[in-house]
């Protein structure tokens, strides 16, 4: 039920799975887009900053692409947004499984037109194609929990985690409304670094072929939540 029910119908443990197996996905596709192009696709942060950076210094090229990535991450993010206002409207309670669905064909897609052709020929497209997946997977994800999880903002993470470990020295109540907080904003930030770790491992290995496999586990994840959702 991960991708079906919504905001405070979801359980904490929805919630955690949901982020474990997203984040992790997240974290090998931020972590090829850098050994590829030298781009964090998941980082607007880190793009803003190189935006700023290179135009200061006058390399305006760079200084767009940067630019470009962050407007890709932000289209995905909208389109989603967009598709999933309109399935909720017709009640269409699979829209968020198969906003993921279409997230892993794109990613099809991609390893598909890269097992043609050296990823490096086409690094500025990849990393812009990319940007838009994570942008894409982040508005699901933070949408369908009501902001509660977001697979690619690692700086907010690391912050709500340090804001619960504050918490935990307050009363009763502060705990234990930290506590999960803590478990799920935890989980999240470490299922990124052994994605990246893994995706950047995995990558050297099998190269392109690592889209397929990414492709592959959200279709697993995404394609039975979609048919759970219509039989229900």
């Amino acid at each position: 039920m991960m991708l079906i029910k919504v905001g405070n119908a979801r359980t904490s443990n929805i919630d955690l799975v949901l982020a474990g197996l997203l984040s992790s996905i997240a974290g090998a596709l931020n972590a090829v887009g850098f050994l590829i192009a030298g781009s964090f696709t998941a980082n607007m942060t880190g793009n803003i900053s190189a935006f700023a950076d290179h135009l200061a210094n006058g390399a305006i090229p760079i200084a767009l692409s940067f630019l470009g990535l962050v407007a890709a991450f932000i289209w995905g993010a909208a389109i989603a947004a967009l598709a999933i206002q309109a399935g909720e409207r017709r009640q269409l309670r699979s829209v968020y499984a198969l906003a993921i669905a279409a997230e892993a064909i794109i990613l099809l897609l991609v390893g598909t037109a890269l097992t043609k052709s050296s990823a490096t020929e086409h690094e500025t497209l990849l990393v812009i194609v990319l940007s838009f997946v994570m942008g894409l997977q982040n508005a699901v994800t933070t949408m369908i929990s009501q902001a509660r999880v977001r697979t690619t903002h690692v700086s907010g993470m690391a912050t709500d985690i340090g804001i619960e470990l504050a918490a935990l020295v307050g009363g009763d109540k502060s705990r234990r409304e930290a506590t999960p907080k803590l478990w799920l904003h935890s989980l999240t930030l470490a299922c990124f670094a052994v994605g990246g770790l893994c995706g950047a491992l995995l990558f050297q290995l099998v190269g392109s072929w690592l889209f397929m496999i990414t492709a592959t586990l959200l279709l697993l994840i995404a394609v039975p939540e979609a048919l759970r959702a219509h039989r229900s």
